[in-house]
């Protein structure tokens, strides 16, 4: 018996080291050719694929075609799983691959029919754009089918990957339309149950555009509305039983922060810094790059763009060509709208239109789910889009979307890689289909503009677009895109410096009007960006950086004098002692160590919650499900509440504002001194420590799932302030540049480019975002080089 048993053992332990080893190789399979010598169909001309320490990819061609295919090629080996994530979350696709624990999110998504409409955008793009994502999707194919074992997530799922279709890099960009908008519009229907429930000076006191933290770029700051009279509101007669918590706006919002100087300031060329703020994920949302090529237009000259590809599609999104630098940010004008769709004399399937009644259109789309049963959605459809809502009287509502209009989508983006100064790139910019976005420019002759990159829906009528709108009479809706004379545009700014952080940035009036607002960020965080620039008379690349990696909380300054201010005058409690002394490390600034910070930053999101939690319980009152809408001006309404101490405001319970504000300071205190190690132990780090996590590690036992993941860092940083960050959300991308002098400039990216556990570029580069080290802008000498030829 034990011969037997010693034999077993020695079968078993000899099977685990062959899955081991099996295990291994099949990994190493899945890894990207890096050298090499390889000949590929469709190819013009030789062409090669450089890598540098980082993974930086530069790609040498004969023509953008050339380029073009080499560039799939290598998306395909390096990013092929998160390109295919990308497409089917645009399409609501993901159970196909993950089965039922994706179908909500597919549910949500479907409704917008993102596959069929990209279908159609397709068949309508000019031949040479065709021709782009043709190509484009060869490269991918070719690069997919080159490895010897598919991407290794497609292992973990025990799935297949499916070939790309030309199509599918429309629905990347959708995608970006999904991670820079709101789809579901909860905001303005947010507004329309507020309207439907407070009296109008409540309202306008909720959903003011801005105040006195405001920095635009043309005009002053706004003036906050008053808050409602007792007359009108008085919050202490509601039943307590309709307070519920409500979600105080933390600041982290999809958005960036870019900035430029002229140059006036820099000696030569204009210099522009960028840093996108967007969901973090290992392997990075984007892909370093540089692509040269010859200049079709410029005989002799070379196109020598780099800058941060956008995996999925052939474009550089954001970087410089060595005549321009650009950059982005989300610009939050007003993109989507609702629709009241009442039924015509109870026939629920009709609505009214300028042009008489029309039938709703029922499209039943199937959701296809691995490991379980298909299941089919009914979608109901207007003129003017989905039906996804019920206004507060329970009136149907239309979602209208620039995402699903014609013209949402196209390739003109990729125009930037040639254009040669500030006036060429405004005219791309506005013909540009992609998601509306602040475009920051500066070329090599020193000048500056601001303008909207992608398309602006052309409004008719006198309506208030933040609520739910008829337009069933003719001269209300949209009609197709804003011309783009009618764009708003800056050029060479007097102080001869640009700022945008998601804040509102034109003046009081018509442009503003045309261009809406779809949630504008609290202007803390630009207003700090601002007269950083302001504070500087010289610029260089460094100056950039060291506005990026700003963690000086200048905001909350404020709430810590009135929080120990109040602690001061209180009553002594032990609790309120530990407070105290812990505020005396206070040192301005949102870092890793400092228990302070944190301290301040719970107390003044404890009292906001409570403030704003107030009037929803009024709404819920009679609409009991409400949950409140994301107010990211409410800091401007709940400081004035607390400057002037309205007690028909106070939401019920406590007796007064000092006792709601001490009330929750003692809950914070609660809070984190239950925590291990007690309230000395909780530093800003040890809240706000990177989660920055490969999509497949959740399926992973925590000891595999390291391998995929980056280090889970203490990382300095906040909302409303210059170096956004928070565990998974953060700058994406930092850079710095001035066209011609890239040498100079510098490029930091989290999550390296590979996601490839195997891979010398998986987390590469990550620990000098973490540190804020710069790092090239330029490629480093090439160490791993691809040669490519016809086949």
């Amino acid at each position: 018996m034990k011969r037997i048993l010693l034999r077993t053992g020695w079968v078993v332990v000899f099977l685990a080291a062959c899955a081991c080893i099996a295990s291994w190789l099949a990994l190493r399979g899945s890894l990207p050719t890096l050298e090499g010598d390889l000949a590929i169909d469709g190819l013009r001309a030789a062409a090669s694929a450089e890598r540098d320490a980082l993974g930086t990819l530069t790609v040498h061609g004969a023509d953008r075609r050339d380029v073009t295919r080499i560039l799939g090629y290598v998306h395909a080996q390096e990013r092929f799983f998160e390109m295919d994530l990308m497409r089917r979350q645009a399409a609501g696709e993901l159970a196909e691959v993950f089965g039922p624990v994706a179908l909500e999110a597919d549910r949500a998504a479907r409704v917008h029919r993102l596959r069929a409409r990209v279908e159609a955008a397709f068949a309508l793009l000019p031949q040479a754009d065709r021709d782009v994502l043709d190509t484009y999707r060869d490269g991918v194919n070719a690069g997919l089918e080159a490895l010897p074992v598919r991407p290794f997530p497609y292992l973990l799922a025990r799935t297949a990957p499916a070939p790309w279709r030309s199509e599918d890099s429309l629905l990347v960009i959708h995608a970006m339309y999904f991670a820079l908008n709101d789809a579901t519009n909860a905001r303005e229907l947010g507004h329309a149950y507020l309207d439907a429930s407070l009296p109008p000076s409540a309202v306008a006191f909720l959903t003011a555009s801005g105040g006195d933290w405001d920095a635009p770029l043309q005009g002053p700051a706004m003036t906050w509305p008053s808050p409602p009279s007792a007359d009108e509101l008085d919050l202490r007669t509601l039943d307590p039983s309709l307070l519920r918590g409500t979600e105080p706006s933390s600041g982290i919002v999809p958005g960036s922060n870019s900035f430029a100087a002229g140059g006036a300031l820099t000696g030569g060329a204009a210099l522009v810094a960028n840093d996108m703020h967007l969901q973090l994920r290992a392997p990075n949302l984007w892909f370093r790059a540089r692509l040269v090529y010859p200049d079709p237009r410029r005989p002799g000259e070379a196109v020598d763009v780099t800058g941060a590809s956008l995996p999925g599609t052939p474009a550089i999104v954001a970087g410089s060509n060595r005549r321009i630098a650009w950059a982005f940010t989300n610009s939050y004008g007003d993109f989507t709208d609702w629709v009241r769709v009442p039924a015509i004399e109870g026939d629920a399937d009709r609505y009214a239109t300028p042009d008489g009644s029309e039938a709703i259109t029922t499209h039943v789309e199937t959701l296809r789910v691995r490991g379980g049963g298909d299941e089919t959605l009914d979608v109901r459809e207007t003129r003017w889009g989905p039906i996804t809502a019920t206004d507060a009287d329970g009136t149907p509502l239309a979602l209208a979307w620039t995402a699903h209009r014609e013209g949402a989508v196209n390739l003109d983006l990729m125009q930037f890689e040639a254009a040669a100064g500030v006036d060429e790139a405004i005219m791309i910019a506005q013909r540009c289909g992609m998601p509306a976005q602040n475009l920051v420019v500066g070329d090599r002759a020193g000048n500056l503009a601001w303008t909207i990159a992608g398309r602006i829906p052309h409004r008719l009528g006198d309506a208030d677009p933040r609520r739910p709108m008829d337009w069933s009479r003719a001269g209300t809706g949209w009609v197709g895109w804003l011309e783009p004379e009618a764009y708003p545009v800056i050029r060479n700014p007097q102080g001869d410096r640009l700022w945008t952080a998601n804040a509102r940035l034109l003046p009081e009036g018509r442009q503003l009007d045309v261009f809406g607002d779809g949630g504008y960020d609290f202007g803390a965080r630009q207003r700090q960006i601002r007269d950083d620039m302001l504070g500087r008379e010289r610029f260089a690349p460094a100056d950039m950086l060291a506005i990026q990696l700003d963690d000086r909380a200048l905001f909350l300054g404020r709430w810590h004098a009135r929080l120990a201010a109040l602690l001061a005058g209180a009553e002594t409690t032990p609790a309120r002692s530990r407070l105290r002394d812990a505020l005396m490390d206070w040192n301005g600034r949102a870092s890793t160590d400092s228990v302070a910070y944190r301290i301040v930053r719970d107390w003044r999101d404890e009292v906001t919650s409570r403030v704003l939690d107030g009037f929803a319980a009024a709404v819920r009152a009679q609409h009991d499900d409400f949950t409140m809408p994301k107010l990211a001006q409410a800091e401007h309404a709940v400081w004035m509440l607390l400057e002037t101490q309205p007690v028909h405001l106070l939401p019920p319970g406590p007796v007064d504002w000092n006792a709601l504000m001490l009330d929750s300071a003692d809950r914070v205190f609660e809070r984190l001194d239950a925590r291990e190690g007690g309230l000395a132990a909780q530093h800003w780090g040890a809240r706000n420590t990177a989660r920055i996590r490969h999509p497949m590690s959740r399926a992973l036992p925590a000891w595999a799932a390291r391998w995929l993941d980056m280090p889970a860092d203490a990382l300095p940083g906040d909302a409303n302030l210059p170096r956004v960050q928070g565990p998974s959300f953060g700058a994406s991308e930092r850079f710095a540049v001035a066209p011609g002098d890239e040498e100079n400039g510098y490029f930091q990216m989290p999550g390296g480019q590979s996601g490839h556990p195997l891979s010398p570029f998986h987390g590469a580069g990550h620990a000098d975002w973490v540190d804020g080290t710069p790092t090239p802008f330029l490629p480093g000498p090439a160490r791993h080089v691809l040669a490519f030829k016809p086949r």
